[in-house]
């Protein structure tokens, strides 16, 4: 898989994060939808990769600095054809990597408490991920789970 830096501009990627939205907002009530839209993954905090296999997009994901040793995962989505093929892990990977290179000590992230989300906990507990306490901005929420990653020994 080709894993690059993408400006968000093509119609592929955006169908997906238009997906990503659309299950965001049927799974959770409002006040717990903490999807960026394609506004804010263009804000110059956040970094926006694709992953493809030559033409074929198969998945995307983000990370939002927080500050100078933390940042948040953010838009992890696989497409519908390419589920269950190793794209998040590869993705996640990758981006805990580059996370690790740019010198963040912590990454963390922010997904939903219910049963549709059940297979990203588990990918995210596979890589080490830990349940934390809310961090950045947001608040004790029932429908969010927040998780943690130490980039450092």
């Amino acid at each position: 898989m080709d894993i690059k830096i993408d400006p968000i501009t093509s119609s592929g990627v955006i169908q997906l994060l238009q997906e990503h939205l659309e299950d965001m907002n049927a799974t959770s009530p409002p006040e717990s939808v903490h999807a960026l839209d394609l506004t804010a993954l263009k804000d110059p905090s956040v970094t926006f990769w694709t992953g493809w296999d030559g033409s074929t997009l198969l998945g995307c994901a983000a990370i939002k600095v927080l500050d100078e040793q933390h940042a948040e995962l953010k838009s992890m989505r696989t497409s519908t054809a390419a589920r269950n093929k190793g794209v998040a892990s590869q993705l996640l990977n990758y981006i805990i990597s580059e996370s690790k290179s740019r010198g963040y000590q912590r990454l963390s992230l922010e997904t939903g408490s219910m049963e549709f989300f059940k297979p990203a906990r588990k990918l995210y507990e596979k890589h080490g991920f830990q349940y934390c306490e809310p961090f950045g901005d947001y608040q004790l929420d029932p429908n969010s789970q927040f998780m943690t990653l130490a980039l450092t020994s």
